[in-house]
């Protein structure tokens, strides 16, 4: 009926009773409908709360059915929140109890289904893909209602996978499959919506536009007529690149300032991102802008991300309150050396999961890195376009100056100078006297004309020390260590690679993060220096400092190195408890280094 509040009162209802009358059972099942509700209502904290108290108390009665139901919905809480190895971890754990079960295939469906959508999220295609085919093998059984219509679902979670690999001949194949379900329109409208809206895009990767504004404009009215806001900004992106495909820009322009316009009204930041990537691309003039706002929210969402990740840590700490309720007499006839093998193995499983959850984020970590990477170079190219733009306009304004002002006077007085010749010597050089004033203000207008070119370099130059500033001015809003910063006048930034600036950004970017997360500094002071054709930065700080020669394996400080050794740079360290850090890295400027430097 979808009245959620009142399904939360009688949820709590429900739990209420089963507190009063000691019934695990019926606690373990309120605790799973309150999970739902707040899980509904993307109250992601407290619905995982319940899930995990709803976990613990399976655990203790030895329910392992509704253990693993609720293992599935923790997972699927887990990977909303991008949270996609724990989210594994539950998954997996589901499967391990199921795999001994009968008659489970619906549950066997869901844990498929989320393997393969989380494998796919991390680019394991080929998992991806055998996991949705088990996901498929499992709706063989006739138990299974069709009305669900999960066949269909999982031929256009198949399609979306060979989507992502570029393969648009198979993605198209499944998701037609998927369309070409019975009674798929009726049944689950949504579905039928995604499935047309991905067939059609399929077909704009390949270039095949045959009926494709028809099905992309129907499958916004179908998602329009639901109620589905978020997911008409697909539909509405996917048109906005079929209109600049055909060369229609004001129309892909004002699809994705709708699809912008909804996604704001959504706590998913990733909506909002995908529209302002699109915007980018199909009105370049504020290209820069939306660039620089794509930068700072995708920020934002990273830190959200880690933020959920460490309260669902967090969480899982505070109430993990395992009692071992079957304990018996013959617990306590159980022999040391038992105790110990058991201490070992928990030991044991608990370094291999912490060693494998941390290279797992390293992996998301340099992945995210990369996504950020890529987004600071469309800024920089943006900003090149605009650079060459306004070179030529430069150049039209210079000549057409010369031409029509210097030519033409200079031309004049060269007709006047030979006319003396035919003059008196006395009238001659009054005649010559006013010719050469006219050559000295000729020579000014050229000064004048020069003068305004050199300051318009200088201010096209300066772009990435702009993007800098803004980055400092956000660290300025933020915290209250005071801010130093210095800019050699003498750096040639046109000489130093696009590729060098990202590394150079991502470098003071980290570095200003660990003084303020480590340093507990009060000043910290940012310079760049030209030395020796050597640009060298320097982020220094007087906090509390740390023994340079320990700290070495930090995912922080081996950032910088890799960024660092990719500029052909070196980075060193001096720092000591208690005196503060000393960041500085050496980067060579070469003549060579970057095909426009001649800005």
């Amino acid at each position: 009926m979808n009245d959620l509040e009142s399904f939360k009162v009688i949820s709590e209802l429900v739990l209420n009773r089963a507190i009063i009358s000691k019934d695990s059972a019926y606690m373990a099942k309120a605790y799973t409908y309150l999970g739902d509700y707040y899980s509904n209502r993307m109250i992601s904290d407290s619905a995982f709360r319940s899930y995990f108290k709803a976990q613990k108390i399976y655990l203790q009665i030895n329910d392992q059915y509704n253990l693993a139901k609720t293992l599935i919905s923790k997972a699927s809480l887990q990977y909303n929140e991008s949270d996609f190895f724990e989210s594994e971890i539950s998954v997996f754990k589901a499967l391990e109890i199921l795999k001994t079960k009968k008659d489970v295939n619906e549950q066997l469906y869901e844990c498929y289904n989320l393997l393969g959508i989380l494998y796919n999220e991390r680019e394991e295609y080929s998992k991806a893909l055998e996991y949705q085919n088990k996901a498929l093998s499992t709706l063989e059984d006739k138990a299974i209602p069709l009305d669900f219509q999960w066949k269909a679902a999982s031929l256009n979670n198949i399609g979306f996978v060979y989507l992502r690999m570029k393969n648009y001949k198979e993605a198209i194949s499944y998701f037609q499959k998927g369309l070409q379900e019975k009674n798929l329109f009726e049944e689950r409208t949504a579905l039928y919506a995604m499935l047309l809206d991905n067939l059609a895009y399929s077909k704009l990767k390949s270039n095949r536009m045959d009926s494709l504004s028809s099905q992309l404009y129907r499958s916004l009215k179908i998602r329009d007529s639901l109620g589905l806001k978020m997911e008409m900004i697909s539909n509405q992106i996917h048109l906005s690149e079929y209109y600049a495909l055909k060369k229609d820009t004001i129309r892909a322009i004002e699809l994705s300032k709708q699809a912008l316009f909804l996604s704001r009204s959504s706590d998913k930041l990733n909506n909002t991102l995908q529209a302002l990537k699109q915007l980018a691309v199909v009105d370049p003039k504020n290209a820069s802008r939306y660039s620089k706002e794509y930068i700072f929210l995708n920020d934002k969402m990273l830190k959200a991300e880690r933020n959920m990740g460490e309260k669902f840590s967090r969480i899982e700490y505070e109430t993990n309150e395992i009692k071992d309720q079957n304990s018996n007499l013959q617990e306590k006839n159980k022999t040391l050396v038992y105790v110990f093998s058991i201490c070992t193995l928990l030991g044991l499983f608990f370094y291999v999961y912490k060693t494998q959850q941390a290279r797992n984020r390293e992996l998301l970590f340099k992945q995210q890195q990369q996504i950020a990477n890529e987004d600071i170079y469309n800024l920089m190219i943006s900003q090149q376009n605009e650079i060459e733009l306004t070179r030529l306009k430069e150049k039209k304004k210079v000549a057409q100056e010369l031409h029509d002002g210097v030519l033409g006077r200079m031309f004049g007085i060269r007709i006047s100078l030979d006319s003396l010749d035919k003059l008196d010597e006395s009238e001659a050089i009054s005649k010559r006297k006013k010719y050469l004033a006219e050559l000295k203000n000729v020579e000014q207008d050229i000064r004048e004309i020069s003068h305004d070119l050199n300051r318009e370099k200088s201010e096209l130059i300066n772009n990435f020390v702009s993007i800098l500033n803004k980055l400092f001015e956000n660290q300025i809003n933020t915290y209250s260590s005071k801010l130093i910063t210095v800019f050699d006048p003498e750096i040639k930034w046109d000489l130093i690679s696009n590729m060098d600036k990202i590394n150079l950004y991502r470098i003071v970017q980290e570095g200003l993060q660990n003084c303020n997360k480590y340093a507990n500094a009060d000043i910290i002071r940012v310079e760049f220096k030209n030395v020796n054709n050597d640009l060298v930065l320097t982020i220094e700080d007087d906090g509390i400092g740390f023994n340079a020669n320990k700290t070495k394996n930090g995912i922080g400080l081996h950032n910088i190195e890799y960024r660092a050794t990719e500029c052909k740079g070196t980075v060193t360290i001096k720092s000591a408890k208690g005196e503060g850090t000393i960041l500085t890295i050496k980067i060579p400027i070469e003549p060579n280094n970057n095909l426009h430097n001649d800005i």
